[in-house]
């Protein structure tokens, strides 16, 4: 137990000594602020005529509907916004656009940033040491080979996790600031059974953050088996980019293309939003089915991590 501890604090020394991620920390600081104010410019003055701006979306909605060969997925999507809508006019509820929580919301784009920069530092835990050399070093501590593996495996996903928590933390600060607490008590909107209901904008917002760690915690395993197959840390870094940044839009070309397969792919079920606010990839798949494919992804990937870490010789 000693020595996992020593080796946790070894490796948390090694990332935060590390010039990168405090300039990783400071992007996502200046990227939080940058999109605050780009919000504010883009929805000035929007909740002042939200009523007509409502209004007109379902007039158009009502035209989309009359549309007998509207495909069965967009005529759901339609019908549940022009429901949204028409609450928020009968309770006289505004969108939470332009406030604190309507930014919010659309900041959680931003945890592919924080993907981004986990996927270079687990990319490298492991094939960083073996690129510099710094390997030998490391297993001749009195620790089994497992250990190390997990003390490397932890940091990485620490790191991912701090910066969920900055990127969260920079963007409610920055939407203080520029919004203040109007529209705090908005509540978010969805449709359950045909019927609108009400949700704690807090609880939706935490809620869409911690449906980005799912996508986070599969990807820091997916780049941290690569860096441990891989003893080239440029190759690890750019076949985990490479994979990130094409994977879903693989998917979805696929799924589009009628191939049901596809559901299979992890790529296709790292994004469980669907599940909450929208339609799934694939008709028929469900909640359950993602999170038990993620299971086994997740647990395959570690035991390549694993074996390939315990059967390499690194000696040469």
């Amino acid at each position: 137990m000693v020595n996992m501890v020593r080796l946790m604090q070894n490796e948390h020394l090694k990332t935060y000594r590390r010039p990168g991620t405090w300039v990783m920390i400071g992007i996502l600081l200046l990227v939080s602020i940058a999109f605050g104010f780009l919000y504010q410019m883009e929805h000035e003055g929007a909740a002042g005529d939200w009523r007509a701006g409502l209004e007109k979306q379902n007039r158009q909605d009502e035209k989309t509907l009359q549309n007998e060969n509207l495909n069965q997925m967009t005529r759901a999507n339609v019908e549940e916004r022009y429901q949204i809508n028409q609450y928020r006019l009968d309770h006289n509820m505004p969108p939470a656009a332009g406030n604190l929580w309507g930014m919010m919301s659309e900041t959680a784009a931003l945890m592919s940033l924080v993907t981004l920069f986990t996927i270079i530092v687990s990319a490298t835990s492991v094939a960083g040491e073996f690129s510099q050399g710094t390997i030998k070093l490391l297993l001749i501590r009195p620790a089994s080979r497992a250990k190390i593996l997990l003390a490397k495996y932890l940091s990485s996903f620490g790191l991912a996790l701090t910066l969920l928590v900055l990127a969260f933390t920079f963007s409610f600060i920055t939407g203080l600031i520029l919004f203040g607490n109007e529209g705090w008590e908005t509540p978010h909107l969805y449709v359950q059974g045909g019927q609108v209901h009400e949700q704690s904008m807090l609880l939706h917002v935490i809620g869409l953050y911690g449906l980005k760690g799912v996508d986070l915690l599969m990807m820091t395993t997916f780049a941290f088996m690569i860096s441990v197959v891989f003893r080239s840390s440029a190759l690890a870094i750019g076949l985990a980019l490479f994979l990130m940044f094409t994977g879903s839009n693989v998917v979805m070309m696929l799924a589009a293309l009628g191939y049901d397969w596809v559901k299979y792919i992890l790529f296709a079920n790292t994004d469980l939003s669907p599940y909450f606010s929208g339609r799934p990839l694939v008709e028929g798949m469900t909640l359950s089915f993602s999170v038990t494919v993620l299971a086994v992804y997740f647990l395959l990937f570690n035991a390549i991590s694993w074996l390939v870490f315990h059967k390499r010789d690194v000696a040469a």
